[in-house]
């Protein structure tokens, strides 16, 4: 594999894991979980959630990707760096927004698992989880970052999507792991997924906001020069 797409890999990885950190995914999950049936409800909603992921990629990717990068105007290091400080500053700003609004995160994030995941067969439960990513998608900045990242490789279209593949395992990576852990232990995960549940909407705003902090220092200190 050449070192770009080493270092495209190594950065869709990275920018999987934080994005995969996603309340409105991983707080649902749960709740479907510790339902009746609950590893067949959680493993359909992973499959909505990680099946539009993909295909908005494979879309993006596959289709108008590559003209999109092509248009876009090539700015010198100096207009580069300014809009990397100011980038990240807007990312910091995001972040203080989140922890401001923690509380009330964790409020609405219990009350829409409680309501969205009762009661609701299967087939409802995939619309769910699609109808989630799909409202998401277009928001989905870091999944645009990665996109980027990787057309911007020049490698192989298939190449490309291997990449895209990459990242959205690694993005619905948390919601396998709470369909292994119920099918695994059954019935008596239910509590620890309760607990996973109420933790998951307690820190979400604590977990974003320092997600959004660490990338915005990032991008400030790469504009500056520090690193």
């Amino acid at each position: 594999m050449s070192e770009p797409l080493l270092t495209a890999g190594a950065l869709v990885v990275t920018i999987g894991l934080a994005d995969s950190l996603n309340p409105s995914t991983v707080a649902p999950a749960v709740a479907l979980a510790i339902q009746e049936h609950g590893a067949r409800r959680a493993a359909a909603f992973t499959a909505g959630v990680g099946l539009v992921s993909l295909a908005g990629g494979i879309v993006l990717v596959a289709g108008p990707g590559e003209a999109i990068l092509a248009a876009m105007p090539h700015p010198g290091d100096t207009v580069k760096h300014v809009g990397e400080v100011v980038f990240g500053l807007a990312l910091l700003a995001l972040a203080a927004l989140a922890w401001a609004g923690r509380h009330r995160l964790q409020r609405s994030l219990t009350k829409a698992d409680e309501r969205q995941a009762r009661g609701k067969g299967v087939g409802a439960v995939f619309g769910l989880g699609a109808g989630i990513m799909a409202l998401e998608l277009p928001t989905a900045f870091p999944y645009f970052a990665a996109i980027a990242a990787i057309v911007g490789t020049g490698a192989p279209v298939v190449s490309q999507l291997l990449l895209v593949v990459l990242f959205n395992v690694v993005f619905v990576a948390p919601l396998l792991a709470i369909v292994a852990v119920r099918v695994i232990a059954g019935d008596r995960a239910t509590a620890k997924l309760a607990r996973l549940r109420d933790s998951v909407a307690r820190h979400a705003g604590m977990v974003l906001a320092v997600v959004l902090g660490a990338g915005g220092l990032a991008l400030v200190a790469v504009g500056l020069g520090v690193v």
